[in-house]
């Protein structure tokens, strides 16, 4: 587990101050004060609560001595139901942390998503519509299943320029997932750059698209 100086030396790493490590560690900011100046032990699931919200944001710690930041361009893959649960979760808790909780989503089909997010779909939906998250999702023309569109805007476009591999852009995580007949692989590729690139793409394709 992180000590004091832990974790003082993560938050000045990434430029945090104690009231964004409280938000994004869904804990008190008199509760992060406390830690830091020694006056509050914290317990194992507060603890584990910190290094989540640090590991979200690519700060790992190194036993009991140091911090350092997790090279860009990590890369994650995920598989089946368990698997897609786990993407929107950590989709979920990074962007309840942002200022920016904007998605876009591009070569969508609505029923393959709840196929896979299963009884998880409500409470999803549920969770983004809580942190005021904003989606933009492109379609392929003729889909008329538009799950999410209390909180999302959609366009489509033809099928000659539609895609079987989505791809879902959220702060600086890019996400490409390939849906077969009976499985799911989502591929996380944690990088700014990487995030960026698609974010240009999926905004031509938009800008191109028709709106429903």
């Amino acid at each position: 587990m992180p000590t004091v100086e832990q974790i003082r030396a993560a938050r000045a790493l990434i430029g945090w101050s104690q009231r964004e490590l409280a938000n994004n560690s869904s804990l008190s900011q008199t509760g992060i004060a406390r830690i830091e100046n020694g006056t509050n032990q914290p317990n194992a699931s507060t603890l584990e609560k910190i290094i989540k919200a640090f590991d979200k944001n690519g700060v790992e710690f190194i036993d009991t001595t140091g911090v350092k930041k997790r090279p860009e361009g990590k890369v994650t893959v995920l598989y089946g139901h368990d698997g897609f649960q786990t993407f929107l979760e950590e989709a979920y808790e990074t962007l309840k942390g942002k200022a920016d909780r904007t998605v876009v989503v591009n070569n969508v089909s609505e029923n393959q998503f709840l196929k896979w997010e299963k009884d998880y779909a409500q409470l999803h939906e549920q969770r983004m519509r809580s942190i005021d998250a904003r989606y933009k999702i492109i379609v392929e023309k003729g889909d008329s299943n538009f799950t999410a569109s209390d909180y999302a805007q959609y366009r489509c476009v033809h099928s000659q320029n539609f895609s079987n591999i989505s791809y879902y852009i959220y702060a600086n995580v890019a996400a490409l997932i390939y849906f077969t007949e009976d499985n799911v692989k989502i591929y996380t590729i944690q990088s700014n750059a990487i995030a960026d690139f698609f974010r240009e793409e999926f905004n031509k394709t938009w800008e191109n698209a028709k709106a429903l």
